[in-house]
């Protein structure tokens, strides 16, 4: 799952707040620890001051005529994480929660953010802030519209406002005698100056040709082929979200945390190649490599990231159609176009073809998933020898285990920050512990793991709960429901262009049954080296249909508020399901190949179909983990990996005969020896 800011995912910038849900802690919604009506204002020691920023800052909208400035959470293309020298909003209020968006006025300023940041926001703003407890542009225009007068400019940068926020911050003033006014030069940047982190200068690399589904210039023919078919005739391509054209041309950096993404934009045409970024972080190798010593229809011209609105303003000068994503295009690029010569979908070509992986890159994708599960066995054969001895926390396991990632052959590190979180912390859906806080591993608690890594040959995300004493009755029915509704979902058979959304319930059947449920999605796309949750794949209503060849993760959950949290996750590949009957249908395959804790299976929930099910699951992890297992000479792990996916048996305990029978049955049913 990771944390709940998909930059991949560009619904997450106005829905972060509602579409994965957040328990909330007891003390969420309470009395803020701020007092700022005693003189001096009490205030916790981690509050950051801000009033030589905030003056410096109010100089600059003078300058500008603004009544009020909106500073956004963002970067110029929607990415999950945001690189340090874009961490605008939380410089200059000191509050770093990955969501929130600030307003300044000549007066006053705030903060709006979702009920995760609340407590971490009073910890660390001083009284020049206020906080809200909204989110969305709702609330923050209705401020607006009581702390400027009329005719008062609201200023903010185009290139941190998508088209769709623009368009609800412009719909929500029209008509009140306020103007929404588009400044290019950021303001926060004025003010920051000189302390502002560098962009990152590290080499862009392409990759090697062993770890790429298709050759860049396949790629760009492919695009072409799309513009031509196209019923609007688009002369050219605009790749605005950094994805987009590190898939385009197999290209990979470090600008992105956790992503291997460098910043830049592409404009294509039927004729041209432009690449925006910066060339002398390019090798003369890679330069080689996109042919950019020429001209030609497939060379690939780079020009200065920093001139991108010009030349794309330029270019719409002619008889030119751009097609766009809607959903990563920044208003930025957007306003520089005249209307009539926009061509719009929600996605790009780019994002469209690449959400279907071919098969070379299943493959890939499915090898680093064995070798995933090689770096999950070892940390969870280290925790049960540990745990017990009371030395391990929450902060050292997440080390330790992208320790055991990083050790992994052709690994660049984790694709999110771990989840490691034990009993009470593991029902935020969300938590990942610090060196200052965290909580002790026990035998006597669940202790849930959300993790992932990225590797050359592809990007990986998986999340096993398990528990090492004694779990209660309940932990044991929460546990197996969860895991009744992932096998339910990974195995169901749908027909083909059905979208997530349709089948999404499956995963929560078993739990609904029960009066269960959680408030977070069931699962998202991913990529081959890109992000971990990669757009537009998955279950939310607004994902596209499901296709053969998409990968996505399966992630359903349980979260008791103060007491303890469930999930189990694993990334599936579609593929076409063998019906009984001629049709085009759809079925899941699981590629994370890590078992499920038995400790906290309650047998007599699983039907036969569920047992078959996992047993062959089981079986498959055997045969896919166990000989890499043994080829690395690490025996203690394969014991494990024997021991965790012997074959399930029904229990009935008033009927022993019939738990043999199953057994046996079982067993016959997989071809193995009895």
């Amino acid at each position: 799952m990771a944390r709940a800011h998909w930059g991949c995912c560009p619904w997450l910038v106005l829905l972060c707040a509602c579409a994965w849900g957040h328990p909330k802690p007891a003390d969420l919604g309470g009395q803020d620890v701020r007092n700022c009506s005693t003189n001096p204002p009490y205030l916790p020691v981690t509050v950051v001051n801000t009033t030589v920023s905030l003056t410096a800052l109010r100089q600059q909208m003078q300058t500008q005529n603004l009544s009020a400035y909106i500073i956004p959470d963002t970067d110029a293309h929607m990415n999950e994480y945001i690189g340090q020298h874009d961490e605008r909003r939380a410089w200059i209020t000191g509050f770093t929660g990955s969501a929130g968006t600030a307003v300044v006025t000549m007066k006053k300023a705030a903060v709006w953010t979702d009920s995760r940041y609340w407590t971490q926001a009073e910890r660390q703003m001083d009284c020049n802030w206020e906080l809200h407890k909204e989110v969305g542009t709702t609330p923050i225009v209705t401020w607006l519209l009581t702390e400027i007068p009329a005719g008062g400019c609201v200023g903010f940068d185009p290139f941190l406002l998508s088209i769709d926020t623009w368009e609800s911050y412009n719909l929500a003033l029209q008509g009140s005698n306020r103007q929404l006014v588009s400044i290019t030069t950021n303001l926060v940047d004025l003010v920051w100056g000189s302390e502002r982190p560098p962009v990152p200068n590290q080499p862009i690399y392409a990759l090697q040709e062993a770890f790429t589904g298709s050759t860049w210039q396949e790629k760009v023919s492919g695009v072409r082929s799309q513009m031509q078919k196209h019923q609007k005739a688009p002369t050219a391509v605009l790749l605005s979200a950094l994805e987009e054209t590190a898939w385009l041309f197999n290209l990979r950096a470090s600008d992105i945390p956790y992503n291997p993404f460098f910043y830049s934009y592409t404009l294509l045409t039927d004729s041209s190649i432009r690449l925006f970024a910066n060339k002398s972080r390019f090798s003369s190798e890679t330069l080689s490599y996109l042919n950019s010593s020429c001209t030609g229809p497939m060379c690939v011209q780079i020009e200065d990231y920093s001139q991108v609105r010009d030349s794309i303003q330029a270019y719409a000068l002619g008889d030119v159609r751009i097609w766009i994503g809607t959903s990563y295009t920044m208003y930025g690029i957007y306003e520089v176009i005249p209307k009539e010569k926009l061509v719009t979908d929600t996605y790009s070509p780019v994002m469209m073809t690449k959400a279907v992986k071919n098969s070379k890159e299943q493959a890939l994708l499915k090898a680093s998933h064995v070798r995933d599960a090689v770096a999950v066995i070892r940390y969870l054969v280290w925790l049960e020898k540990n745990v017990p001895k009371g030395t391990v926390d929450e902060f050292s396991g997440a080390e330790l285990m992208d320790k055991f990632r990083g050790e992994e052959q052709f690994s660049s590190g984790p694709s999110f920050e771990t989840i490691s979180a034990s009993g009470l912390n593991a029902a935020l859906a969300h938590y990942s512990p610090t060196k200052e806080l965290n909580r002790k591993l026990s035998s006597d608690e669940m202790y849930l793991l959300d993790s992932g890594g990225q590797y050359w040959d592809g990007t990986t995300d998986i999340t096993r709960t398990v528990h090492w004493g004694t779990p209660s009755a309940f932990q044991k029915e929460a546990y197996t429901r969860v895991l009744i509704g992932n096998i339910d979902l990974s195995r169901l058979i749908f027909p083909a262009a059905t979208s997530g959304r349709m089948v999404e319930a499956f995963a929560r059947r078993a739990l609904w049954d029960a009066g269960l449920n959680y408030g977070h999605g069931t699962g998202h796309g991913i990529g081959n080296f890109l992000c971990v949750h990669e757009w537009p794949v998955g279950f939310q209503s607004n994902n596209i249909a499901m296709a053969k060849g998409m990968f996505t993760s399966i992630e359903p959950g349980y979260y008791k508020d103060g007491e303890f949290g469930i999930r189990l996750e694993d990334v599936a590949l579609v593929v076409e399901a063998k019906t009984k009957y001629p049709g085009s249908y759809l079925t899941f395959e699981v590629v994370s190949f890590v078992p499920y804790d038995r400790n906290l299976i309650d047998v007599s929930l699983l039907s036969p179909e569920h047992l078959q099910y996992l047993n062959r699951y089981y079986q498959t992890i055997r045969e896919k983990v166990g000989p890499e297992l043994q080829r690395r000479q690490l025996l203690e792990e394969f014991k494990w990996l024997q021991q965790h996916t012997e074959p399930l048996a029904a229990r009935a305990p008033d009927t022993a005969s019939w738990a043999s029978v199953l057994v046996v049955s079982t067993l016959a049913i997989l071809g193995w020896s009895v």
